[in-house]
């Protein structure tokens, strides 16, 4: 069975597991790791995903797999995760997620605009590019990356001028 083959009938068989957890599914992928094979699990949603919500997510998982042959007969080691930073912004539910946070879009025609994400809607999405307010429809996006930042927003707000140096 090829990868994108046995990719695609992993998402169909673990799509309704997550999602009956209350979360995405995002991404699956097999990769070989010595006499084994690491099965990425990678889920998420709005508010983000806590170490309780991978573990029962996991034994779903888990119990769906045993049921079912998609993941043959050599054994493999499962990982669930969120998604890290560096996950590219592709849906609108990324750029949803990602609300106050800075980030560089890539747009269809080749350029690319670096501003904070300020509101998102069904169509959409509006930066605060260098104070001004920019918005771009999600079809002339091909995707977005958030922007490490050392000090973010939130930071910002408490500069530690009212005695609070916590």
């Amino acid at each position: 069975m090829g990868s994108a083959t046995s990719r695609d009938r992993l998402m169909k068989l673990l799509e309704p597991v997550t999602l009956a957890s209350g979360l995405d599914l995002e991404d699956v992928t097999v990769t070989p790791a010595g006499k084994r094979r690491l099965l990425r699990v990678v889920v998420d949603r709005d508010g983000g995903v806590s170490l309780d919500d991978v573990a029962e997510v996991s034994l779903a998982v888990s119990t769906a797999l045993d049921a079912d042959d998609v993941m043959g007969t050599t054994p493999y080691v499962l990982e669930v995760s969120s998604p890290g930073v560096d996950r590219p912004l592709t849906e609108p539910r990324h750029w949803r997620r990602a609300v106050k946070r800075l980030v560089k879009a890539e747009l269809r025609d080749g350029t690319s605009v670096e501003g904070r994400i300020v509101a998102t809607d069904e169509t959409g999405v509006e930066l605060d590019v260098a104070g001004a307010s920019r918005r771009i429809e999600y079809e002339d996006l091909t995707r977005g990356r958030v922007q490490v930042e050392f000090r973010r927003l939130d930071d910002a707000e408490d500069d530690g001028e009212d005695g609070d140096e916590g």
